[in-house]
């Protein structure tokens, strides 16, 4: 059992965990902040009163739902500027152990 435990510290599993964790919930913090008001803001903007992932092209029988991909763009520029900025306030790209 102690080997494990060693493991665990040494290889920051239990700091992984936590990471993935917290992960997930700023995932869905970010994406409910990107659909509820940033999206019917971009709608306006863009000239109709709509929900942003609803835009698309028609090509015939092809329908291109551009919208949803601009939708989840911005959700993942934000998401990356949350986390970047998030380890770099705090500080934890310092917290990682340095190997010998």
């Amino acid at each position: 059992m102690r080997g494990f435990i060693d493991f665990l510290r040494g290889q920051g599993v239990v700091g992984f965990a936590t990471g993935f964790i917290l992960g997930g919930a700023v995932s869905a913090l970010v994406t409910s902040f990107i659909t509820n008001i940033v999206n019917p803001l971009l709608s306006v903007i863009l000239g109709a009163a709509k929900n942003l992932e609803q835009y698309s092209l028609h090509a015939g029988p092809i329908e291109v739902f551009w919208g949803k991909f601009i939708a989840a763009l911005i959700n993942f520029l934000i998401l990356a500027a949350v986390v970047y900025y998030g380890f770099k306030i705090l500080g934890l790209d310092r917290l990682d152990k340095k190997r010998d």
